[in-house]
């Protein structure tokens, strides 16, 4: 199945051509400028502008007042209040990310998931990976989708689910998450390789796509020694 979106936003295939120069660049190397990929990919200034601000956002770029766009130094811990793709972040570290698919099925949705899905009792896709860095585990990811998007089965699920979901219409755009502390249960210390009882720093997510529709339910259960997420908050001035 074509991974290419025709329907995609046109700033975000000129974002994921950026983050493929990006893994290959090195910190400091300059970027296209705005008027360039303008050119580039036959569109506005402004769209350009889109997916270059996009990528300073997330890190992955910085821009030099008068001089251009660079590539940014890797950074190793994800800000929490950003949605970035895991895969991304750890390119960014370095390393290279791989996905180990535990299972992938159509099954009937719990009543939470549907609750949270908003969809009636129906069924969804409900993939289990074990994500990894240079081959080692550091994540058992539990994740849902609505299941109209059945379709998803017959992608590639070591590589980017979120890439898959694009290639379908639905383009991950903004989420909410709950982030806790738990012990490693025996499926976990089974997937992670770690002990059972050990800490995990647990991400629950939902995320929506670009129309306000809730696309995904997840549980990422990251080995606590391995991972850690980076809060940005502001101060409220004292009353």
């Amino acid at each position: 199945m074509s991974a290419g979106p025709d329907f995609a936003p046109r700033y975000f295939r000129i974002e994921q051509e950026l983050r493929a120069r990006i893994a290959k660049a090195r910190p400091h190397d300059p970027l296209p400028s705005e008027p360039e990929l303008a050119r580039e990919f036959g569109v506005s200034r402004m769209t350009a502008r889109a997916a270059v601000t996009q990528l300073v956002n997330d890190g992955l770029a910085y821009r030099a007042p008068g001089r251009g766009t660079f590539v940014a130094v890797p950074t190793g811990p994800r800000r929490a209040d950003n949605l970035i793709r895991l895969s991304e972040e750890i390119r960014k570290q370095g390393k290279v990310p791989s996905s180990r698919v535990v299972s992938a099925e159509l099954r009937p949705a719990s009543v939470i998931e549907a609750t949270r899905l908003r969809q009636r009792a129906g069924d969804v896709v409900a993939i289990y990976r074990v994500r990894q860095a240079d081959g080692d585990p550091f994540a058992f990811e539990h994740a849902c989708y609505p299941g109209v998007l059945s379709a998803l089965l017959d992608f590639d699920l070591s590589g980017s689910v979120h890439e898959a979901l694009v290639a379908l219409g639905r383009v991950p755009t903004r989420g909410t998450s709950t982030i806790t502390a738990q012990p490693a249960n025996e499926e976990d210390a089974k997937e992670l390789g770690v002990p059972v009882g050990s800490a995990l720093l647990v991400e629950e997510r939902l995320i929506l796509d670009q129309e306000g529709r809730p696309l995904e339910l997840s549980e990422s259960r990251y080995t606590g020694t391995k991972y850690r997420l980076d809060v940005a908050f502001g101060v409220e001035p004292h009353q």
